[in-house]
């Protein structure tokens, strides 16, 4: 059966495009708790994986060995977008580590902050790897591979010590056994598949880890902590997850994913949330992460907040012509 339609978009009296989708939300035993939509296939979570792609860095006491703060460890959950607090931050983090950007093994990128690019267009500066989104996580890889003495050439390996741990981490999380399905993310790195039920119960773990082993509880929190504190370097300026962070006043972290894909973490409340898309569009993941966590009273009245929830649709002489809306499905369901 499809998945129900979760977000619309209108033009005018009528709608013009639907988005179908799924949602789950668990709480820290691992119930599901709120449902919508198939939550059995595998899917991937993308740039949502990162929160729990950072537990090794931790973990393995690569973060203390190397001195990394919170703003760090920020940027290692981070899909940012290039700005200059973004790439001098990953720039300082990797010489301390005895790195430098050539290490990276993910792809330039023109820098999302649309200030940003236009200065370097008119300084006629070229992006490089440190203004990809994913360069906090990757120096992140790299700082787990330096303090095992393992080998950093070939760290966005599957087979690669580092993303074994991430994998096993993953599995632990979700409570899955046997390999993982993978695919290989937008910055080389491998991204695994799970049921979006499992992953839901992944971050419903990090959100409240008491039931977890005290060192990984410990990173849990202390992950949690630093998205919550530093919302624009895990995003950007004027992103949504910095929006929806700043408007639960440090009560949730969000984490965006490509492909449609969306997490929060809501400690106060024990809960997980995974949310896909089917179509990949994000502005319909953006609009339903929104519609959760002001069902979960968790969304503030702040003005940036409320547009993501109940979007305008403007014309290019800045008209609101439609909005962008949760539809019948999610609008009228108990969370």
């Amino acid at each position: 059966m499809a998945n129900p339609v979760l977000i619309e978009v209108t033009r005018g009296p009528l709608v013009e495009s639907v988005h179908r989708g799924s949602v789950a939300i668990a709480d820290v035993r691992g119930r599901i708790v709120f449902a919508l939509g198939d939550l059995d296939t595998p899917v991937y979570p993308r740039s949502s994986l990162k929160p729990i792609q950072a537990l090794p860095l931790l973990e393995s006491g690569a973060a203390e060995a190397f001195g990394l703060g919170d703003e760090d460890i920020a940027l290692a959950c981070a899909s940012h977008s290039g700005e200059p607090m973004h790439t001098t931050r990953v720039a300082a983090w990797l010489s301390r580590i005895g790195c430098g950007e050539s290490d990276l093994t993910c792809g330039p990128q023109l820098p999302r902050y649309e200030p940003a690019a236009e200065a370097m267009i008119r300084q006629g500066e070229m992006p490089t790897r440190l203004h990809n989104n994913c360069s906090g996580k990757h120096a992140g890889f790299l700082s787990v591979a330096r303090h095992w003495d393992v080998a950093t050439e070939g760290y966005e390996r599957h087979d690669h010590p580092v993303q074994r741990a991430v994998a096993q981490t993953l599995s632990d999380l979700a409570e899955t056994t046997g390999e993982l399905p993978w695919g290989v993310d937008g910055c080389a790195a491998p991204n695994f598949a799970l049921p979006l039920a499992a992953l839901a119960r992944a971050f419903a773990k990090i959100a409240v880890p008491d039931r977890l082993p005290p060192a990984r509880a410990k990173a849990c929190r202390r992950i949690v902590r630093a998205m919550t504190a530093h919302p624009e370097l895990v995003s950007g300026t004027g992103r949504v997850c910095a929006i929806l962070m700043r408007s639960a006043k440090g009560r949730a972290a969000v984490k965006t994913g490509a492909e449609g894909f969306f997490a929060a973490l809501v400690p106060e409340l024990g809960l997980g949330i995974a949310l896909k898309i089917d179509d990949g569009a994000g502005r319909a993941a953006e609009t339903a992460i929104a519609a959760l966590l002001d069902k979960l009273g968790l969304l503030g009245e702040d003005a940036a907040a409320r547009d993501i929830l109940r979007a305008p649709i403007l014309n290019t002489r800045g008209a609101a012509v439609g909005e962008r809306r949760i539809a019948a499905a999610l609008a009228q369901a108990a969370v």
